[in-house]
């Protein structure tokens, strides 16, 4: 079992340094930005740009890995986000990752003008979305006519560091989305059933929706042609209405129930003390991170 942690950008970087830098010497397996405009939870607070924070998090750390959590094609483009991608690979010495999703339908998904998507047609976007983010860090030159991107020749002038390219971690919870981990990814991500809201259930129902989650890919894992080992899977266990952080106790258990769903990998947030999410004083990164060995298992 692998433990990272995501660092919220809601802070001037000289006040959200410290914590990228406690987050690889605590010993965490590694660390996330969540990569929005705005995040309609935590409305008006100060929110910084991700990958300029991810860059100024490499050149503070040398050892742990740094990943979106998770990007959105909501006001991308892949062939200029390629680009950002194999520059943060390059500055922080092959520990970039990405984690990719279809984007949500909050403020990112129409900030920028555009009609609402339905959840297939958000679909059929991140499909081309990573199939041309792979070929363009892959491929000397991409030409591509989709339905929602198009490229001509698109030069790759500068290669990511780890070949044949960063990893992608695919969020996904249908087996559409699934699939496409399946092809693309190093890992798969999940928050549990889309249909269990946070606030509106208890735990139990939201480990519930977890395991039925699990479940599917593990059916569509089994079809696939991929060996189960072959693939990680990442949980972000603070979807669940209570934060993992509240106790040591109640992270053992997060992990541990984890584990048992055959997960490789949790993901918690650095507290935001007072905040409507996330609650907890920030001590408890420390007390959790003298445990980490013995969670890990």
């Amino acid at each position: 079992m692998r433990i990272g942690i995501i660092v919220l950008p809601l802070h001037r970087w000289r006040d959200q340094r410290p914590a990228w830098q406690a987050s690889e010497r605590l010993g965490f397996d590694h660390a996330w930005t969540y990569d929005h405009l705005t995040w309609d939870p935590l409305d008006g607070m100060p929110w910084g740009a991700t990958i300029p924070t991810l860059t100024a998090a490499a050149t503070v750390t040398s050892r742990i890995p740094l990943g979106t959590w998770v990007a959105s094609p909501n006001y991308r483009h892949p062939v200029a986000f390629a680009r950002e991608l194999a520059a943060l690979d390059d500055i922080s010495g092959g520990r970039a990752v990405l984690g990719v999703g279809a984007g949500g339908t909050g403020a990112d998904a129409t900030v920028l003008g555009d009609p609402q998507l339905t959840p297939a047609e958000r679909a059929g976007r991140l499909e081309e979305f990573v199939e041309v983010l792979d070929s363009v860090l892959t491929r000397p030159s991409t030409t591509y006519q989709g339905h929602h991107y198009r490229a001509t020749e698109a030069q790759t002038t500068l290669s990511c560091v780890q070949q044949p390219r960063i990893p992608f971690v695919v969020a996904a919870n249908g087996p559409r989305m699934m699939r496409l981990a399946l092809r693309f990814g190093a890992g798969w991500a999940t928050t549990g059933s889309p249909s269990v809201a946070r606030g509106e259930t208890d735990d139990e129902v939201w480990w519930r929706g977890v395991a039925e989650v699990a479940r599917r890919f593990e059916d569509v894992l089994a079809t696939s042609g991929r060996a189960p080992s072959g693939i990680d899977r990442y949980l972000s266990v603070d979807a669940a209405p209570t934060f993992a952080l509240v106790s040591v106790e109640k992270f053992r258990d997060v992990v541990g129930r984890s584990r048992a769903l055959g997960f490789t990998d949790v993901v918690v947030h650095w507290p935001v003390p007072g905040g409507a999410r996330y609650d907890a004083p920030e001590s408890m990164v420390e007390e959790i991170a003298a445990e980490l060995d013995a969670l890990r298992g």
